[in-house]
C-alpha cells in the first residue's frame, strides 16, 4: 500500500475517534521544535512534584510518521496512567481515573489521595532518609490500537505534550487557546 494512502487512512481513523477534532503531519521542522521545546520542558518542575520524563513524546519521535491531533471535551485518554511518578527507579505515585479504584485507594492506609493523584506512602523515603534525588513525573506512552487497525501502520503510540509543546501546535494549527481543547501527539511506522 503506498505510503500516502496509509497515511491518509491514519488521518480518518484518528478523526472518526469521539472527541477529536483535526489533525496535523508535522513537518521535519515541527519536529526539531516541539524536541526542544520537550527538553525545556523536562528540566522544569512539573505540579510543583519534580522533573519531567516525557516518555511518551520520545517513543513516539522514534517513529517514521508524526501527526498531532486536537481534542474537546469528549475526548476519552486512553486507558491506563496518564502520569507515574518515579523516585529511585520505583513508582511511588500514579494517576487514578476509574473512581471505585480511587475509593478503594481512599480506604488504604498506605495511600494518599490527592484528587486523581494516588501516592504510595511505603514508597517515598521519608525526609531524614531521602537523598536530593527529586521524583520525576512520568509522562508513558500509549498504545494506539485504532491505528495499529490501519493496514499499512504498525508500532502506533500516542502520547499528551508539554504545555509549551501543546501551545505550538496550536499556533501552527492556527488555533487559539479554549477551554476543555487539547492536544497528543500519535506516532507510527508503515509496513
Amino acid at each position: 500500500m503506498e505510503c500516502k494512502t496509509v497515511i491518509q487512512d491514519v488521518i480518518c481513523r484518528i478523526k472518526a475517534i469521539k472527541g477529536v477534532e483535526d489533525t496535523y503531519i508535522l513537518s521535519e521542522e515541527d519536529k526539531k521544535k516541539i524536541f526542544e521545546l520537550e527538553k525545556k520542558a523536562e528540566g522544569a518542575v512539573l505540579m510543583g512534584l519534580g522533573v519531567g520524563d516525557n516518555r511518551g513524546i520520545k517513543e513516539v519521535f522514534k517513529r517514521q510518521v508524526i501527526i498531532a491531533f486536537t481534542t474537546n471535551m469528549n475526548y476519552v485518554w486512553p486507558e491506563g496512567p496518564n502520569v507515574v511518578l518515579m523516585q529511585y527507579g520505583e513508582k511511588v505515585g500514579e494517576d487514578v481515573y476509574d473512581p471505585e479504584k480511587l475509593e478503594e485507594c481512599k480506604k488504604c492506609n498506605d495511600m494518599l489521595v490527592m484528587g486523581n493523584l494516588v501516592i504510595y506512602k511505603s514508597c517515598v523515603p521519608k525526609p531524614k532518609d531521602a537523598k536530593k534525588e527529586p521524583i520525576t513525573v512520568v509522562l508513558p506512552p500509549k498504545k494506539c490500537q485504532d491505528v495499529e487497525c490501519v493496514e499499512g501502520a504498525t508500532n502506533a503510540v500516542i502520547a499528551s505534550p508539554s504545555t509549551p509543546s501543546d501551545e505550538y501546535i496550536r499556533s501552527v494549527m492556527g488555533l487559539k487557546p479554549a477551554a476543555g481543547l487539547g492536544t497528543f501527539i500519535i506516532g507510527f511506522d508503515l509496513c
